[in-house]
């Protein structure tokens, strides 16, 4: 239970599903959170409610991650309030799936300015902060491998992401800081419920496909955040973890 005790951790994009889940296990581990929200106050507050009420210390903290200042603003957050940075988790996310006739500037922009531009923003104001045994752990995608029919603007975002994790792994590797990827197949989520994803064809299409059988939870990928983050993983960094029951 304290495997990161004395931690603190940002957690982007962690109003709900996966960096809800990710915020709420790196608390029960110790460390104490910023629990980043680009709209939904309410449920940034529930998750900090939870991590408070478990005994562990968290903030909820508005901030839009595809732009410079407001990224800058996550980070200091962290500072102004617990002191110090240890962990960064780049979260937050955006997906559209559509075949590429209807692909839009719009939708490429917005997805690539969140998934993309949002996670190097937040990285680069976090390295100020990061000392030796600083963690950053990006969320990716199965779909950089997989590559689904009508997920080219989204499978291209999780590609570059996928391009970032190995380029900082080797540019921060001399400051002792780990850059490592959590790639997660089908979770289910309130977005991929929303989004119509849960109970679709595609997602009958793809569990007979998963070695395991079945959609992820997000409960089947906290736990992989808490190892990078923690000195159990501190001979990794660079690596693409598949979170996604064996589909690849």
């Amino acid at each position: 239970m304290n495997k990161l005790k004395g931690k603190v951790a940002v957690v982007t994009g962690a109003s709900k599903g996966i960096g809800a889940a990710i915020a709420k296990s790196l608390a029960a581990e110790g460390a104490s959170v910023v629990v980043n929200y680009a709209s939904s106050k309410s449920g940034a507050d529930k998750v900090v409610n939870a991590i408070t009420k478990a005994g562990g210390k968290a903030v909820a903290v508005g901030g839009d991650v595809s732009k410079a200042a407001e990224a800058q603003g996550i980070v200091d957050a962290a500072i102004k309030n617990y002191g110090r940075l240890d962990i960064l988790v780049n979260n937050s996310g955006v997906y559209e799936f559509a075949p590429i006739e209807a692909v839009t500037e719009e939708g490429f922009h917005k997805m690539f300015n969140i998934n993309v531009l949002g996670a190097i923003l937040t990285t680069q104001a976090a390295v100020k902060h990061l000392g030796e045994g600083g963690s950053i752990i990006n969320i990716g995608s199965i779909v950089s491998r997989v590559t689904p029919p009508n997920s080219t603007v989204y499978s291209a975002t999780k590609g570059a992401v996928d391009a970032v994790t190995g380029v900082l792994a080797r540019e921060l590797g001399s400051r002792k800081i780990r850059v490592n990827s959590i790639n997660p197949g089908v979770v289910e989520t309130e977005g991929t419920r929303t989004g119509g994803i849960i109970g679709s064809d595609f997602e009958k299409q793809v569990i007979p496909q998963v070695p395991l059988g079945r959609t992820g939870q997000v409960d089947d990928i906290s736990p992989i955040a808490v190892f990078l983050a923690s000195d159990e993983s501190a001979w990794l960094t660079g690596e693409q973890i598949l979170a996604g029951g064996g589909l690849r």
